[in-house]
Parts: C-alpha cells; sequence; structure tokens
C-alpha cells in the first residue's frame, strides 16, 4: 500500500528559512511542495522519508533565496493490482459503490466487479447482495474490504480562469488525477461485519 520512491528536483529555499538547519529547512520545502499531491505515474504522495543527496546551493539574480538540487526518498500511497484494502462505503448509487480511505477518497467499485446477483436498492439506498436467500446490505459507512483492480492515472490541466459565456463542471463531473478501481467478487470481500 505504501512505498518508498526517489525523487529528484530543485528545491527553492526562501531567506528566512536560513536560520534553521539547512537538512530541516529542504525537507520543510519539499513537503511543502510534495506532501498530499499526486504525482503522474507515481502515485499520492504523502511526505518526505529522507534526503539521499544534497547539492551545493546556487543564487540567481534579483532572489534572495537559495536552489538547492536534492535527491529524496518519499512515502508514496500506491497500492499494487490485487491488493486488498479496506476502507468505508461514501456513497450508493445505480452504478456503484464510492469508497474513502480517509486520507484517500477517489475509490469507486463498479456494479461489474461487485458479487454476482447485487443489486441496487432506491428505497434503501444501498447495494443488496442476495447470498443463497440471506439479503446482505453494502450500507453507507460500512466497513467493507476489496481488492485493487486497477490504477488509474489522468493528466489534469490547471484551471484557467473563467471566461464570459463557459460553464463552468460540476464537482462530479471533475475527473480525479488519481483514482482506484476495486472489485468485491470474492469471499472475504464486501462489508466487514459479514466475515466476522
Amino acid at each position: 500500500m505504501f512505498v518508498l520512491s526517489r525523487l529528484s528536483d530543485l528545491i527553492r529555499i526562501p531567506p528566512d528559512q536560513f536560520n534553521r538547519k539547512a537538512t530541516k529547512a529542504i525537507i520543510s520545502e519539499l513537503n511543502k511542495k510534495y506532501a498530499n499531491k499526486v504525482v503522474n505515474n507515481l502515485g499520492l504522495i504523502i511526505s518526505v522519508w529522507d534526503l539521499i543527496k544534497v547539492d551545493d546551493g546556487l543564487l540567481k539574480p534579483g532572489d534572495g533565496a537559495t536552489f538547492i538540487k536534492c535527491e529524496v526518498r518519499v512515502v508514496v500511497f500506491r497500492p499494487f493490482v490485487g491488493e486488498i484494502l479496506t476502507g468505508w462505503i461514501e456513497k450508493c448509487t445505480p452504478e456503484g459503490i464510492k469508497v474513502n480511505m480517509e486520507f484517500f477518497a477517489d475509490i469507486f467499485i463498479p456494479k461489474a466487479l461487485l458479487f454476482q446477483g447485487s443489486e441496487f436498492s432506491l428505497n434503501d439506498n444501498a447495494w443488496i447482495w442476495d447470498a443463497d436467500g440471506t439479503k446482505l446490505y453494502l450500507d453507507i459507512n460500512e466497513k467493507i474490504r476489496f481488492r485493487v483492480e486497477e490504477e488509474i492515472f489522468v493528466n489534469v490541466k490547471p484551471k484557467g480562469p473563467n471566461i464570459e459565456g463557459e460553464e463552468e463542471k460540476d464537482e462530479e463531473e471533475k475527473q480525479p488525477s488519481y483514482a482506484i478501481l476495486g472489485s468485491c467478487q470474492t469471499d472475504g470481500m464486501g462489508c466487514v461485519s459479514w466475515w466476522d
């Protein structure tokens, strides 16, 4: 679920950080830049783990900051395909189930990857799995165990200024830069309470 990855970067250390130890200032600036951000084809960076290599600082004319080239290891959330994860059901729709893991919420289990015989109940706003005559509910806020089927990286472009006549996209239409597709089709998957 969590891996260490190496990054190289030229980091800007502003003058107000010169009174700190160099390593602490560099790690602080790297965390500001990368922590809780998605790097395409890498995953969600949680934080900086350690510094591997730090070069001498460079100065640019007209800028009071110093620029330091460094190599760093970062903790990245990137589960592998086939890994079993646990989260909470955030939303049930006729298309599938949206799952939240407290620190990561872009997980979706489509209806085609739910247990065979599962149906969406509009009255209960939940998915129901008919397991040999027993109705098992996948309700909102239930703890769910699922299998990672696919990672989806999307190169999201920065948002520009609004131009007159253009409509803004709804929040739900926006695609996340990193998402996970899950499944619940084998024993042990689904609500954790079913298997306790």
